[in-house]
């Protein structure tokens, strides 16, 4: 893309717009609006004037939200208003939604009554709900057609529709009948009535459910639109399955930051400016610093009184073996977490499942932890051989304890770790918080504080009798 660029960077300031006009239009919208990302603003209003009418709009859709803005502002109102008759319902919604107050405005004013109405409908909606995403464009067909009657209504108002390869069926008061698809009516007889065509055990969502539960709906079904009804089931409108990737891509991209404790941002990274990153970081790493005061306390309170009842080495190899206790407790309980936040995610799992998945987790704990405490057994012998046996006087008995200590602790940190990280985005589900935040640096800052009193325990309790 960025030879691209160059090529067209050229060819502008040459003015060669009959050759960039040849190479626009065989180049689909979505590379299109990637390539104007690639070049200077200044080019965009002179290569997007180049573009049909259809081909504009549908790179306007793709296009970047402050590059849409940089646009519109350029445009004359003629030029802003074929843009606007051209935008599906949905892709308008979303570009005003995007869009500062006074550019807001202008996109109505220049929208038709009848798309300035429905717009601001929609508008309506909670952002997060199907009535958000839905479009209002559809084909509408009725149970009394015949095959030919609704091939007729399809060719007559199809062209404005975002999708015909399914078309709704509807009764008089609007309520949802069915649906048939194109398919089956080209291979239809003329004469056959739309209903008995119709299939009628129809999966639909309501304009208030959530936009993910519809998005995966669309995905668990293999379907390309989804009916939305209200609440006495009447077609208000469809959601796509472009509009579902989009929510899906958004959805995960916020579960990423939650669990890596930022602040979701709805621009592109490289498009973020280093304040805005800064302050969708700094208040989880204050919180997170200001959390690490437990494990602070934890160290010194038991540095304390092993300082007391164990010899220097002793200590010094206990406070030594520290970042590794809390690293494999961390990677532990983020493993079962990550696990089970998609479960939750794709409608895998659910509060009633909570035994099933602490039950599953338990048998990998005990597994991962024996694993792991043997391996650690192993290198703790190896080290003293190579490393720690002067430090001991070669008195092999403390060292042999410390490893046995240190293992135990290990494998109940994976233990608790496991426990920890598949419970809580479960019960955080339940109680009407996102899972993702439960994930990451949360539970890696609990296992930090329970590792510590768990190696520390076992070492106040088994250490002092036997060195």
């Amino acid at each position: 893309m960025a030879n691209l660029a160059t090529a067209i960077t050229s060819l502008i300031e040459s003015k060669k717009y009959g050759t960039l006009r040849d190479i626009l239009v065989t180049m689909n919208a979505a590379d299109i609006a990637a390539l104007f990302e690639d070049l200077e603003p200044e080019f965009l209003p002179r290569l997007f004037r180049l573009l049909p009418k259809e081909l504009a709009a549908d790179t306007f859709v793709e296009m970047e939200s402050d590059s849409q803005e940089l646009l519109i502002k350029g445009f004359s109102d003629s030029e802003l208003k074929e843009v606007i008759d051209e935008l599906y319902i949905d892709d308008a919604v979303d570009i005003v939604e995007e869009m500062p107050a006074n550019v807001v405005k202008r996109i109505l004013a220049q929208a038709d009554p009848d798309t300035r109405k429905l717009i601001n409908e929609l508008l309506k909606y909670p952002d997060d709900s199907a009535g958000s995403i839905m479009t209002t464009e559809y084909v509408e067909l009725r149970p009394t057609f015949t095959v030919e009657d609704a091939i007729k209504t399809i060719r007559r108002t199809g062209i404005d529709k975002e999708t015909i390869n399914i078309c709704y069926v509807t009764r008089a008061d609007r309520t949802l009948y069915g649906f048939v698809t194109i398919r089956r009516l080209i291979l239809s007889q003329p004469d056959v009535l739309i209903g008995d065509l119709a299939e009628t055990n129809v999966i639909s969502c309501t304009t208030m459910d959530d936009q993910e539960t519809v998005a995966q709906t669309l995905s668990k079904y293999d379907l390309i639109a989804l009916p939305v009804v209200d609440g006495e089931n009447r077609l208000v409108g469809i959601v796509t399955v472009d509009d579902a990737i989009d929510v899906l891509q958004e959805e995960a991209t916020e579960d990423i930051e939650k669990m890596a404790a930022i602040t979701p941002s709805d621009k592109p990274y490289l498009k973020t400016g280093v304040f805005s990153l800064y302050i969708h970081r700094i208040p989880w790493l204050c919180i997170l610093m200001v959390a690490a005061i437990f494990t602070e306390l934890v160290i010194n309170h038991f540095s304390n009184l092993m300082s007391v009842q164990f010899q220097s080495f002793i200590s010094a190899m206990l406070l030594a073996c520290i970042p590794m206790l809390m690293d494999t407790g961390g990677n532990a309980g983020n493993q079962a977490s990550v696990t089970v936040i998609r479960g939750i995610s794709l409608g895998e799992i659910e509060f009633k499942d909570l035994p099933r998945v602490i039950f599953k987790e338990w048998r990998i704990s005990l597994l991962a932890g024996a694993t792991l405490a043997v391996v650690n057994f192993g290198k703790m012998m190896m080290m003293y051989a190579i490393t720690y046996h002067n430090s001991f006087n070669n008195q092999f008995t403390p060292y042999l304890l410390i490893a046995v200590t240190v293992s135990i602790a290990l494998c109940c940190t994976v233990f608790l770790a496991k426990f920890i990280g598949c419970s809580l985005p479960i019960l955080a589900k339940k109680i009407g918080f996102d899972p993702a935040v439960m994930a990451g640096p949360f539970i890696t800052t609990i296992v930090d504080v329970t590792s510590l009193l768990i190696l520390f325990g076992l070492a106040l309790m088994l250490v002092p009798k036997m060195v």
